[in-house]
């Protein structure tokens, strides 16, 4: 479907120091890593624009990103200013991963409401109006459901233009999308928590669908975009027995719910990255040929994951 180049991302961000961080980014950069990217939780872990700001500061080509900011905790006038100052000091180096929220124990904890899909979705739209308006020339006035911004000018102002790349991802149809209309990347994801079908859509077969819809929705657009897979279940992992350990992971999965799923499903899964060096290659190589699938973030092992993206990454 394409020869976009392979690109790879790797996570992180376990409470550590600014020098600890600026270390791994480096060694990840060093390894031939193209973005260095973190979750957005209320949970243990660094807040996510000020560890990419450490990040910026300790690299001098790893691009930054988010996989993927929460739209719920911030207003997008403020969440600009803090993107823009990050494309700023990063040199224009910022990816911009922005999702509709799901995680919804931390909802009950800070006291935020957890609305309907629906509900969180068409405040998702709203948002990416109200910040590639803000990342524009001159002034903004917004009249949303959720959103009212007046005559307001987008400061300072980013290095990449028109704005930084957006990265939107989803399993569902409509926020996926939304991705085909809207974002530069596209990242894909199982619908874990559906109330049918939640683990069916993690295989190859849905994963194909779901290119579908991006690509109904993208129209004309369709080959500009970057689509992205990550591993939802476990980190990517190389290993000579990787039958052995998608069994092992098909019964933690099938102890919490039925999936379904059969162990060469998952291994065939676009979410599941287990095998050897050269089982991995093959089967990046696959997503790519038949998904076009070639931005992939491998979780948060930079040099286990290693040989892989030395043999891939830009090729």
């Amino acid at each position: 479907m394409t020869k976009r180049p392979f690109r790879f991302s790797v996570g992180g961000g376990e409470p550590v120091s600014a020098k600890a961080l600026g270390e791994r980014a480096r060694r990840a950069e060093a390894i031939g890593y193209s973005t260095y990217v973190v979750s957005d939780h209320l949970l243990n872990t660094l807040a996510p624009n000020i560890a990419l700001a450490a990040i910026a500061a300790a690299t001098e080509t790893l691009r930054i990103g988010h996989l993927v900011l929460n739209n719920d905790l911030r207003h997008p006038a403020v969440l600009h200013h803090e993107l823009a100052t990050l494309d700023v000091l990063s040199e224009g180096r910022l990816e911009i991963g922005i999702g509709a929220g799901w995680n919804e124990p931390e909802y009950t904890a800070s006291g935020i409401p957890f609305e309907p899909v629906a509900t969180r979705v068409s405040r998702l739209e709203e948002a990416i109006a109200v910040l590639k308006g803000l990342f524009a020339d001159g002034t903004l006035t917004f009249t949303g459901t959720h959103y009212t911004i007046t005559e307001m000018e987008g400061r300072p102002k980013a290095v990449q233009q028109p704005h930084p790349p957006f990265l939107i991802g989803g399993g569902g149809k409509r926020l996926l999308r939304l991705a085909g209309q809207q974002a530069q990347i596209v990242g894909f994801a199982p619908r874990i928590g559906a109330k049918e079908g939640g683990f069916q859509s993690c295989t190859f077969e849905a994963t194909r669908e779901k290119v579908r819809w991006v690509k109904a929705a993208a129209g004309a657009r369709f080959d500009e975009i970057e689509l992205n897979t990550y591993p939802a279940f476990r980190p990517a992992s190389v290993t000579d027995e990787p039958r052995k350990a998608a069994e092992a992971l098909l019964a933690r999965i099938n102890e919490r719910e039925p999936s379904g799923l059969t162990v060469d499903e998952l291994l065939d899964s676009p979410h599941v990255l287990i095998g050897t060096v050269d089982q991995l290659v093959e089967k990046f190589t696959r997503l790519r040929d038949e998904l076009g699938i070639t931005n992939v973030m491998v979780g948060s092992g930079i040099d286990e994951f290693a040989p892989v993206v030395e043999r891939l990454a830009g090729r």
